[in-house]
């Protein structure tokens, strides 16, 4: 065996008795370099395309929510916040109100999402959006820019906010007038609009827990769960099974559970997801038209030494060992390839992330003005793991067909 990778490296880089061989070489080399490298950065981008996503959405909601096992709300005490707070990695935890509701404006009516949030919640709101004024103040609301537009919501307008259960509830009130005073909704204003993700722009507006409350019908010290968020260097993964650990130390699966982002946005990130390891797969055709090279190469080597195969043989080497010679020597361009494109992809994505080289076609269009890079250590060892399974794969065709000619009887009668 060790002889066999000792003359497979040999083979590798000695020069060939026909120039064409180290020039196939050379292309299948290139071919693989490139086809790695250009499936990395790829996976790179779009990474950095699902990590803008997460941190659009993470600058309202938080990273891990808990919520209530059953039913729509739950009681948030202080004691409660205070013992998610004294867990490792939980920077803050901040209860919130959420629900449809129906807001009218100038004329018009639409199904929103309202979003109540505490007055720390808001502190922590502005302090990652950089934002000096507040959103909203205690008898006003914000309201996504998208949704403002559409609406015509200009600062100080008067809208009104209310549940659709009030709907079903003001028909009962028909046949029951003594309903009507418990019916009656009061005006809010606009105060501000806000642009954080084109989900909350287009259909959110965020008030303050108790009005939001009040809106969506809870009741007082209920609510839909609680954001939580972990410290610097403490995963989502990480936090996620922190609280799984406490909730299930507490005794409170039965009123409590923690959901995380991916978990509310499934259907995004799935698709995000699958174009991912679509890119993987059709890039993946690229290393192996690459690979298919290498094999030619391969087997025009197995041609140029059949002599020295019979001299090996004369030496006592047996047909796993022939073998041996054109898988290794097959392993080693690929292994070559694959290091020097994770290199290549790695400086490109580094300069990426640096300088942002490559800038988006419309700055104006989005919120960054180059492609974002989040580099994976998992996305560099699957492509290189199959970058090198390929590798050695299609260099069994022309080791067995080496193990054949340096074995057969008509070469050694010729030799003779």
């Amino acid at each position: 065996m060790k002889a066999g990778i000792w003359i497979a490296g040999r083979y590798s880089f000695a020069r060939k008795r026909f120039r064409v061989i180290n020039i196939i070489s050379g292309i299948s080399l290139a071919g693989i370099v490139v086809g790695v490298s250009t499936l990395l950065v790829v996976m790179s981008v779009l990474n950095g395309f699902q990590k803008l996503a997460r941190d659009l959405f993470v600058t309202v909601e938080g990273p891990v929510q808990i919520v209530p096992a059953q039913g729509r709300s739950l009681v948030v005490s202080d004691s409660l916040l205070a013992a998610i707070a004294r867990l490792d990695g939980v920077e803050t935890a901040h209860p919130f109100v959420e629900g449809q509701a129906i807001i009218t404006a100038s004329g018009k009516s639409e199904l929103i999402m309202v979003r109540g949030l505490t007055a720390e919640a808001q502190r922590s709101l502005m302090q990652t959006t950089s934002t000096t004024q507040p959103y909203f103040s205690t008898d006003g609301i914000s309201a996504g820019n998208l949704l403002a537009e559409r609406l015509r919501l200009y600062p100080d307008e008067p809208v009104r906010l209310f549940s659709p259960e009030l709907i079903s509830a003001g028909l009962q009130a028909l046949s029951q007038p003594e309903l009507m005073p418990a019916l009656s909704m009061s005006d809010v204003r606009v105060q501000s609009s806000f642009s954080l993700q084109k989900l909350f722009d287009d259909r959110y507006v965020l008030a303050p827990v108790e009005m939001a409350q009040n809106i969506l019908l809870f009741g007082r010290g209920r609510y839909s769960g609680i954001d939580i968020r972990g410290k610097s260097g403490v995963s989502d993964e990480t936090l996620e099974a922190r609280l799984r650990e406490w909730i299930s130390a507490t005794h409170r699966e039965k009123t409590l559970r923690v959901v995380t982002l991916r978990e509310r946005h499934r259907d995004m990130f799935a698709v995000m997801q699958l174009e991912k390891w679509a890119s993987f797969a059709v890039l993946m055709l690229v290393i192996l038209v690459a690979l298919l090279s290498l094999a030619g190469s391969l087997a025009m080597t197995v041609i140029d030494k059949r002599h020295e195969l019979f001299y090996l043989r004369c030496l006592g080497l047996e047909r796993p060992q022939f073998m041996t010679i054109f898988i290794v020597e097959g392993g080693l361009t690929g292994l070559a390839g694959t290091t020097l494109g994770s290199l290549l992809a790695w400086l490109i994505c580094k300069a990426q992330e640096l300088w942002g080289i490559v800038q988006l076609p419309s700055k104006s269009a989005f919120i960054i003005s180059a492609y974002p890079i989040s580099m994976k250590t998992g996305d560099f060892l699957a492509v290189g793991a199959a970058a090198l399974f390929f590798t050695l794969l299609v260099s069994l065709y022309p080791a067995s067909k080496a193990a054949v000619i340096a074995t057969s009887q008509s070469l050694e009668n010729k030799m003779e």
